[in-house]
């Protein structure tokens, strides 16, 4: 491997512990990148003469705090700051190396900077591109890619977000006590909005963005490996690890969509599965420890866990996932929700039973332009025989999609 490939790679992995080191001595993320780029103009300037270091994420990282400290130094008196920052001075030694740098201290930055990037003072479009910038690593060209914007667009986005982040004087710590589950909340939220658009993209011409869906499985991994007794955090990692499991059997070999009852089961990953219902596991026995019950995301994880246990989709325990979509409208009721619930119920008991529900939130404004409510409508008019009345809903359902991989799918099926 060549030194420009090795800090291109290096940087990539290690670009968010660095940013979040930094942040815990210049209190402020947006200084903080911009040191992690020195650090990384510095390594490409000399590695290609002096060789990669053996641990390059510690001397980009020791690198980044010196310039740091001597910003600080700059702004404010030593000997104040000395006093205020305590072991980060103490803890980085005169020359980058691998001592330079705490693991443990690393990952209790890292959840620093995570809740830093989804505070609630930044709206969700702008908590998704600082978190995939500054935790996934991701170019400002990449996320604009990934949802179909433009580059000046998302990095005009960033620069507002930091400097909200500045303006509203956002302490760089993980919060405690009920303001900490609020924020917890929001990380888990924008987690899940950057999964689910790589795995059922709003718009575009490709049904699934896979790259989207492994910075937010690996963000969740991480977040359950610093967060270890929260439940929902490993609710949301279980979710993530056994919808992704099914990627490959998503699509045709034409990049067509392929729907849930039609996947060759055989192509969904075994891997992914295992890790998922460990991560199920450990979040009922966190819950339980907690005296709690399970969280929407472990909940939403038990349905996806009723599927992963099923090799064919016709010995799928519909009734056991229409109770569990009950606890959820309880928890967490939504038309969304409900009209999930509409398609087991229509599973267990009939397209009769599950049409009468979703005709209920026909007229809720929630829905109003949401394609899959004429897209169930017209699965379950379908298969109650009523062709004409199914073949308007998937029309309709055509013309309010924004995928067109999604519109081809809808088109076809009224089609047939």
């Amino acid at each position: 491997m060549t030194a420009a490939s090795a800090i291109e790679t290096v940087f990539r992995i290690e670009s968010a512990r660095i940013i979040a080191g930094v942040a815990r001595i210049v209190r402020d993320v947006g200084i903080a990148e911009e040191l992690a780029q020195d650090a990384l103009v510095a390594a490409m300037e000399q590695w290609p003469e002096s060789g990669v270091p053996d641990n390059p994420g510690a001397w980009l990282m020791a690198t980044a705090k010196h310039r740091a400290i001597d910003l600080v130094r700059r702004r404010e008196t030593y000997a104040r700051k000395l006093a205020e920052m305590g072991r980060d001075l103490d803890g980085v030694s005169a020359e980058p190396g691998p001592g330079a740098v705490d693991p443990d201290a690393i990952d209790d930055d890292l959840l620093r900077l995570i809740f830093t990037a989804c505070h609630p003072v930044l709206s969700t479009d702008a908590r998704i591109a600082l978190t995939l910038r500054l935790l996934g690593g991701l170019t400002t060209e990449e996320i604009a890619r990934a949802f179909l914007t433009t580059e000046p667009a998302v990095a005009q986005r960033i620069v507002r977000a930091k400097r909200a982040l500045g303006r509203a004087g956002v302490p760089f710590e993980v919060p405690y006590g009920p303001e900490r589950a609020a924020r917890l909340r929001s990380v888990l939220d924008v987690i899940y909005l950057i999964f689910n658009e790589g795995y059922a993209a709003t718009a575009g011409d490709d049904w699934l963005r896979p790259g989207l869906c492994e910075d937010a499985l690996r963000l969740a991994r991480v977040l359950a490996g610093l967060m270890p007794d929260e439940p929902e955090v490993h609710g949301l990692a279980a979710l993530l690890e056994l919808q992704a499991s099914r990627t490959a059997a998503r699509t045709g070999p034409d990049g067509a969509a392929v729907l849930l009852a039609d996947q060759n089961r055989a192509r969904w990953d075994r891997l992914l599965i295992r890790r998922g219902l460990a991560a199920l596991l450990r979040a009922g026995d966190t819950a339980a420890k907690a005296g709690q019950p399970l969280g929407p995301y472990a909940l939403q994880a038990a349905i996806a866990a009723c599927h992963a246990r099923t090799a064919r989709f016709e010995d799928t325990d519909w009734a056991a996932i229409t109770a569990l979509y009950d606890r959820l409208a309880v928890l967490t009721p939504s038309p969304v929700v409900e009209l999930n619930r509409a398609v087991a119920v229509s599973m267990a008991e009939g397209p009769a039973a599950g049409l009468a529900l979703v005709d209920a939130l026909a007229a809720d404004p929630a829905l109003k332009g949401y394609h899959l409510l004429p897209s169930v409508r017209g699965d379950l008019l379908e298969r109650m025989g009523r062709t004409d009345e199914a073949r308007a809903e998937f029309v309709r359902a055509a013309e309010l999609t924004r995928n067109e991989r999604e519109r081809a799918l809808l088109l076809g099926r009224a089609g047939r």
